[in-house]
């Protein structure tokens, strides 16, 4: 597994893990640090690890909104744990990470890759739907590249 999608698979986990125990702050950096022990030993990028995370929850109130936005027929609270968190992760990568560093369509997949390995039957669907309709609405950035 390449080293930044195991990066984002424990972005993904360490979310899930945090979201599901109620956001509570103190929490996070514990989660992080052993799951990326557990499942990143070896790991040559850490700190790609931990830009996203504080990406994602610096900009999560913005994200959240986009989400509601692009996705009206399913409330946040609605959707699934995993595919909330694949959502936030796509779009931070997506809108307010380097595109130079993550081209917009490496986001998309990356993000679809994460919803098919964790999520259900429909995640991958369901995720790039969301991401895909985003992406046009911002005009396509480096469609042609």
């Amino acid at each position: 597994m390449a080293n930044r999608h195991l990066s984002r698979s424990i972005v993904m986990q360490s979310l899930y893990e945090w979201d599901f125990k109620k956001k509570k702050p103190e929490q996070l950096e514990e989660i992080v640090g052993r799951n990326l022990e557990e499942f990143g030993p070896g790991l040559e990028d850490a700190e790609f690890v931990w830009k996203l995370i504080k990406g994602v929850i610096k900009y999560s109130p913005q994200i959240d909104k986009i989400i509601e936005k692009s996705a009206p027929e399913w409330p946040l609270e609605q959707i699934t744990v995993i595919d909330r968190n694949v959502l936030r992760i796509g779009l931070y990568e997506l809108l307010f990470a380097n595109r130079q560093e993550v081209p917009p369509k490496v986001a998309i997949n990356e993000a679809i890759e994460l919803a098919k390995t964790f999520g259900g039957e429909s995640s991958g669907k369901f995720i790039n739907g969301v991401l895909g309709t985003v992406y046009r609405e911002i005009g396509e950035p480096g469609k042609d590249e």
